[in-house]
């Protein structure tokens, strides 16, 4: 699971090395991401269930293509800002899935999770140069990668609508449908390279093998062997390696508010899903299910 997260949290300097349109990255990323999956399926003898897809047809479809523009406002937003701060403002997703869950899911919004997301939100005001003091980048980064965030949040949603499906299953097609939907959208918005940089050929094939293919296939294979809490604890391996990928590798800047504001953003929105998740165990445990 750490692994992962880490390939995950890593693809933001191999994308900035791409010399291609974020719809085209997003597209080949689709592409390699599903033939990658669906070959280790074969190989691992994992046959995939076509009554479960044609069951989940359309929030499958749905949030498919909310992966594949999802992907395109955050790699655009890796254009306008720093990987770190795109990174954390997209790590907002569960926040608006907070916000939102009353009105599409008719779950409570406690105080404590209330609590949860306004801390975020003053994070991200920090992050994003809101508030007088915040740490310097353009806006447009950030307002690319919170559109991304939203449309992730979009895909937690739809996932809950999702029945008798496993999550191998449910990304295979997720990953096929933002390809499928990409295409059309690359081709009608002149977006196809005439000419192929030859310096671009291995990121773009180490995002799709690496960052998309391998790293979904080790995460799958984790998560038979983790409670919903560790997977949670982990799944924060992935901001806090863009950050070090950010300051590292590409020398950007971070000063003592960004990090504040990461800080805020992560650990708000981590004990938000471990608060969640500790009560879904303890109604598990007292109904005999779990």
């Amino acid at each position: 699971m750490a692994a992962s997260m880490m390939i995950f949290g890593s693809i933001g300097p191999v994308v900035r090395r791409i010399d291609l349109s974020s719809g085209m990255i997003a597209l080949v990323r689709g592409v390699i991401g599903t033939v990658f999956l669906l070959a280790a399926g074969l190989l691992l003898h994992r046959r995939i269930s076509f009554a479960a897809l044609r069951k989940n047809a359309l929030p499958l479809a749905v949030s498919g293509a909310a992966i594949g523009f999802n992907w395109i406002l955050l790699f655009e937003a890796y254009r306008y800002t720093t990987i770190a701060a795109a990174t954390v403002c997209y790590y907002t997703a569960p926040v608006f899935v907070m916000l939102l869950s009353p009105f599409v899911l008719h779950e409570r919004l406690t105080a404590a999770r209330a609590v949860c997301a306004a801390v975020s939100l003053a994070g991200m005001a920090l992050v994003t140069q809101v508030i007088p003091g915040g740490f310097g980048g353009d806006l447009r980064g950030a307002a690319l990668a919170l559109g991304a965030a939203a449309l992730y949040a979009s895909v937690m949603i739809i996932s809950r609508f999702l029945k008798e499906i496993s999550a191998m299953d449910t990304t295979v097609a997720q990953l096929g449908a933002a390809a499928l939907v990409l295409l059309p959208y690359v081709c009608l918005t002149g977006q196809l390279p005439t000419a192929f940089p030859a310096a671009s050929f291995w990121p773009l094939l180490i995002s799709g093998v690496v960052h998309t293919g391998l790293a979904y296939l080790l995460y799958f294979s984790a998560m038979q062997g983790l409670s919903a809490q560790s997977v949670a604890l982990c799944s924060y391996i992935d901001p806090v390696t863009a950050i070090l990928c950010s300051a590292l590798l590409l020398g950007e800047p971070m000063n003592v508010l960004q990090a504040a504001g990461a800080l805020l953003i992560l650990g708000a929105t981590l004990l938000g899903q471990l608060k969640k998740q500790g009560k879904e165990r303890s109604a598990h445990e007292h109904s005999g299910n779990f």
